[in-house]
């Protein structure tokens, strides 16, 4: 695959949170900790794809969406869009790519500004990014700034079912159910016409009858405009319905990777196996056909040495325990990072 094929590629991604330290500590010099929050991630997402990252929680997957938007700070690692080192860009520079990249957030209570209405919180990044370039171009002038900016927002309610849009742009977000709030977070996302969007645990939130009429959406939307789609969660099944491609994550590190059909028909990793063991069937004669995990993930403070998912795996040997297991492709595109997957081709 050509490099322009992709529109994100991430090398060797790093994330490393120091901790507080007590008087006590600064003052006996100790050793400072860090929680390795991510360690040493690397994949690509193709343009036009939804590619799922898929873990508990703590195995780091918001952090890596994070960090892809730049909204934190690698410690170590590149990221690339279009082939352009994000990392060496200025502030002017970033901000240009930044507007190609959005997110949609877990909680949209949380998301959406409380004193501002829907439709100018819709709105607020019209004015900031799209407005000034068409006043520019001669398209509006200053004085067509207000309705050009409605029109647009309006548009945009329309489109996500947010209806009827002249009604519900002057509501404020508490006035909305949680599947009105969730939608007039996607038109916030889709508003500045962005090529990327960070899809992070979009629909958890949302009640369980208008769930799937969300995944919906943003699978229309996502042909509607083009759309890529970096989408986060910890639910194996919302990420079935919605991802071509899925990443597997545990403990700050990527275990399996490959086309969604490929992971979820014959996983090859024993915690990917671990994980669609534990998927709720709705039967009630239905017997698990193999144990689940012992213990709980470890502490990012002080992860396992080698395979970090040694102290859990049911199929673990002695250098499960010394040596770190790297990604290797085992069948064409899916790549599994454990010393004994061949067992499970």
């Amino acid at each position: 695959m050509n490099q322009t094929d992709n529109i994100i590629e991430v090398y060797n991604l790093k994330k490393y949170f120091p901790l507080r330290e007590s008087f006590l500590d600064n003052l006996l010099s100790r050793e400072r900790q860090y929680v390795r929050a991510v360690d040493g991630v690397s994949f690509s997402i193709r343009r036009g794809e939804v590619f799922g990252l898929v873990g508990e929680s703590g195995s780091g997957k918001t952090t890596v969406g994070r960090l892809v938007l730049r909204l934190e700070e690698p410690t170590e690692g590149e990221i690339l869009m279009d082939g352009v080192n994000l990392g060496q860009l200025g502030d002017k520079e970033l901000r240009r790519e930044r507007r190609r990249m959005q997110a949609i957030f877990q909680d949209p209570f949380a998301s959406l500004n409380p004193r501002m209405t829907i439709g100018d919180g819709i709105g607020h990044g019209v004015r900031i990014h799209l407005i000034q370039d068409m006043i520019a171009s001669g398209e509006i002038n200053r004085g067509e700034v207000n309705t050009k900016v409605r029109a647009i927002v309006e548009d945009m309610m329309e489109r996500v079912g947010l209806t009827p849009a002249g009604f519900l742009y002057d509501k404020f977000p508490h006035q909305l159910s949680g599947g009105q709030r969730q939608r007039a977070v996607i038109a916030r996302a889709l508003i500045t016409t962005p090529e990327l969007v960070l899809a992070d645990e979009p629909i958890a939130m949302a009640d369980v009858s208008v769930r799937v009429l969300l995944l919906d959406l943003m699978i229309r939307l996502q042909r509607e405009f083009n759309l890529t789609y970096l989408y986060i969660t910890h639910d194996l099944a919302t990420a079935k319905y919605i991802c071509e491609r899925i990443a597997i994550m545990y403990l700050g590190r990527i275990v399996e990777i490959g086309a969604l059909p490929k992971v979820y028909g014959k996983p090859l990793h024993p915690y990917t196996q671990a994980l669609l063991e534990a998927v709720p069937v709705p039967d009630p004669e239905f017997r698990r056909q193999a144990p689940m995990p012992k213990g709980e993930i470890p502490d990012a403070i002080n992860p396992p040495s080698g395979c970090r998912f040694h102290p859990r795996c049911p199929i673990a040997r002695e250098n499960c325990a010394a040596d770190e297991p790297e990604l290797r492709e085992l069948e064409p595109g899916h790549f599994v990072a454990c010393h004994y997957s061949e067992q499970f081709l």
